[in-house]
């Protein structure tokens, strides 16, 4: 018997439309039913579940939150999660083909492996080591004295002939060298090139690190994407006709449907529907009107997070909560400060 659409919980999916895109269970919608926000009850819906993780990303289901919820935490950790990035460069000599401008900007998209909670953030123009990382780069190309004739492959020729990441040196100040004497600053990934020189060309720059977030500039930024989709749901209304089997199965993404090999009786995988893309392909075909139901689960979110920092990929979504409970810690000490307001409503304002 094929499932009854629930548009409390689903987001319909139709051929050219999308329905039941507003969640509704907030008080006063039904009448009757008492919808007010519980903690007990969000404690006994939420859940969390780790699918996947690697060094660079992780994959986990957030089930159990408003849209509004689960997106304020992708906006947090994508523009509120501070990371150290490089914000001053100053250039002493380039005579590469990059323009100081442009080698300036490639430089500070660097992701660097320093932990953010082990700098302060500056807040004016005085750099100290608790606000400030320096780091040198120095380089010149120089040709090999027995460097084949014949040759064209630039290693071969030349020495230093490619500006990495990797050439960066720190210079510990203060208190940095005992700070950081488990893990130097350096970038996340030493290979990344920057310029291309030849014999004759060179550069040296000193570079200035400090703590900074995405939304000031996308360098700072911790991801180099964090991103939620919601469940694909799939309902087969009636059989599946066997001469037509492997064509619906080819409108879904591979390991969506499943056609048993002696009966030809065609099921959707509830563990590898999750891959589905919800093209929609299969409502194109008039053969299938009737047959397929698709929606999506309003409240339960696949997340995906690449991390292009220093963050693990596991801690960055605990770094996204802990900055939205200090906003919310914010937001209490504001209302309670409007209580404590004079019985005659004036408000006084004032910059933070």
């Amino acid at each position: 018997m094929a499932q009854v659409y629930d548009p409390r919980r689903l987001v319909g999916i139709r051929a050219e439309r999308v329905t039941d895109v507003s969640s509704r269970d907030f008080p006063g919608h039904y009448p009757g039913e008492d919808h007010s926000w519980n903690l007990e009850k969000f404690r006994e819906n939420l859940t969390v579940k780790i699918r996947r993780v690697s060094d660079r990303s992780i994959d986990f289901d957030l089930v159990g939150v408003d849209a509004s919820i689960a997106n304020a935490f992708r906006r947090i950790i994508i523009a509120e999660v501070p990371t150290i990035c490089i914000e001053n460069v100053y250039v002493y000599n380039n005579t590469s083909v990059v323009a100081d401008e442009i080698l300036a900007q490639r430089i500070g998209l660097i992701p660097l492996n320093v932990d953010p909670k082990t700098m302060d953030m500056r807040v004016d123009d005085e750099s100290t080591d608790r606000n400030t990382i320096v780091f040198t780069l120095k380089l010149e190309c120089t040709r090999k004295k027995d460097a084949p004739k014949d040759s064209t492959v630039p290693s071969e020729l030349y020495n230093d002939h490619e500006l990495l990441s990797g050439h960066l040196e720190w210079q510990p100040a203060g208190e940095q060298a005992e700070v950081f004497s488990k893990n130097p600053p350096a970038p996340t990934n030493p290979n990344i090139v920057l310029a291309k020189l030849r014999p004759g060309q060179g550069v040296e720059i000193t570079l200035h690190a400090v703590k900074g977030v995405g939304k000031d500039h996308a360098k700072f930024s911790p991801v180099a994407t964090a991103s939620y989709r919601l469940l694909p749901h799939i309902v087969i209304k009636k059989p599946i006709p066997p001469h037509l089997a492997e064509k619906f199965q080819k409108c879904f993404s591979p390991g969506v449907i499943h056609i048993d090999p002696r009966t030809k009786v065609v099921t959707v995988d509830e563990e590898n529907k999750r891959k589905d893309t919800v093209s929609r392909e299969v409502l194109r075909h008039p053969e299938f009107e009737g047959y397929v139901e698709l929606s999506r689960v309003r409240d339960y979110f696949l997340f995906n997070i690449e991390s292009e920092s220093a963050y693990p990929p596991q801690r960055l979504f605990q770094e996204a909560i802990a900055v939205m409970r200090g906003k919310l810690a914010n937001i209490r000490r504001a209302a309670e400060a409007l209580l404590d307001q004079p019985a005659d409503g004036d408000v006084v304002m004032a910059d933070p």
